[in-house]
């Protein structure tokens, strides 16, 4: 990764940070106070802070540019509730302080001083938020953001993609290697788990297949729940995914801040764990381990009916991400049919493994065999066991960042996340 992909990589980073914060209603810099949320204006403040803590701080041994920059901005000191009652500098001071820390970084890069790791952390960290400021879009109902640079539009159509593809049992290295570039501490490192034959759906669930679930009254079910899911449902008060409601003319969607129809074709999104457990239990099938969900992404068929030794980084192959293959990087202004991007199918025939959206899998998010946590130690080691395994990446997820071994976790209730699911058979 040379210095100069990285720097361009920074200043597109930056750029989609700053759109994500353009639009806004009134007062929407800070916004309802929720816990799954955080304020616009502290967030894109957090992730200027964060460049500078690991990049200019930590590695270069730089004092801060702000004496109050901690006591502000450091998510592991600063408790959530708090974050919309801090004396936060105005939007063209945040923005002045993020042009400060990236100009002092792309000077270090320049001069071949940067350390790449610190870089690609920070770099992926304001890819992350900028995610979540979608996701925070969505949950205020709030326009959809509007991006000064953006490839192309997601392909129209793609249709369904019924079936399962089966996948062969055997020996599989779960986890990163370290030949990448870059991993994150909780995918360290590839580590062996036998897995027996198992069939998965070659697409993710459609909002037409959980507006079945819905209708046939799923969520009053309560044979269909665990002991937890129901707990959740009730205290929930769910009766349907978050965003929709049924109009006269039938089931709509929120999308941002316009309703729409359901699209029969495209993946139901923003459902819980739970919901995805409770649809699986009323389909006879259930949600796949992540070793099952890895293996059916990136592994291949090899002799004797058994999975082959070798591994692809993506479900196509070891080339990176193109629009034809995922749908990623906001390219569209949401999810494409489960039937578009054919060129990204796996090995075994699964379809959308990368990009489009998040899946749920049966999971806890748990370390691997002699797990050590990186230098930024919160990111994963305070999760463990309280948060579930989300697989793949959605349409706002950025292919620079998203692997096959990528890992990630929320908590089972968690509804704003871009995320759906697929199933495999019992």
């Amino acid at each position: 990764m040379d210095a100069k992909r990285l720097s361009a990589w920074l200043l597109e980073a930056r750029g989609r940070l700053l759109d994500l914060v353009e639009g806004l209603p009134p007062g929407g810099l800070f916004g309802p106070r929720l816990a799954i949320v955080n304020p616009p204006l502290w967030e894109i403040g957090h992730v200027g802070w964060f460049l500078e803590s690991w990049v200019l701080r930590h590695a270069a041994g730089r004092a801060p540019l702000r004496p109050d920059g901690d006591s502000l901005y450091d998510s592991s000191a600063v408790a959530h509730d708090t974050r919309w009652d801090l004396p936060l500098p105005g939007l063209d001071e945040t923005r002045a302080y993020l042009s400060a820390v990236e100009d002092r970084v792309q000077a270090r890069l320049a001069a071949g001083e940067a350390e790449r790791y610190f870089v690609l952390l920070a770099l992926f960290h304001e890819d992350m938020h900028c995610e979540a400021l979608g996701y925070t879009r969505q949950t205020h109902g709030w326009p959809a953001p509007r991006f000064r640079a953006v490839d192309r539009p997601a392909p129209g159509g793609g249709g369904p993609c019924p079936g399962d593809a089966r996948v062969p049992g055997g020996a599989f290295l779960l986890g990163s290697d370290r030949e990448e570039d870059f991993v994150f501490d909780n995918e360290k490192w590839s580590h062996p788990v036998e897995l027996a034959p198992f069939a998965i759906a070659r697409a993710p669930v459609t909002q037409a297949e959980f507006g079945a679930f819905v209708e046939d009254g799923g969520y009053r079910r309560r044979d269909l729940w665990s002991e937890d899911g129901w707990r959740w449902r009730e205290a929930a008060a769910a009766e349907h995914p978050p965003y929709w409601r049924r109009a006269p003319e039938g089931w709509e969607r929120r999308h941002f801040d316009r309703w729409l129809p359901l699209e029969p074709h495209r993946p139901v999104v923003h459902v819980a764990w739970y919901e995805a457990e409770a649809f699986c239990r009323w389909a006879g099938r259930r949600l796949p381990s992540e070793a099952e969900w890895e293996a059916a992404a990136r592994g291949e068929p090899g002799p004797g009916g058994r999975l082959s030794g070798r591994r692809r980084r993506h479900p196509w192959g070891d080339e990176p991400p193109s629009p034809e293959r995922a749908h990623l990087d906001w390219r569209g202004p949401g999810c494409a049919d489960v039937g578009a991007y054919p060129a990204g199918d796996s090995a075994f025939g699964c379809r959308q493994m990368t990009g489009n959206v998040w899946e749920w899998t049966q999971s806890d998010f748990l370390p691997y065999p002699g797990f050590s946590a990186d230098p930024y130690r919160d990111y994963s080691q305070p999760w463990f066991g309280t948060h579930k395994v989300l697989r793949g990446g959605g349409f706002a997820t950025r292919g620079r960042m998203i692997r096959a071994a990528y890992r990630n976790f929320y908590t089972p209730d968690r509804r704003d996340v871009f995320g759906g699911f697929r199933t495999c058979a019992p």
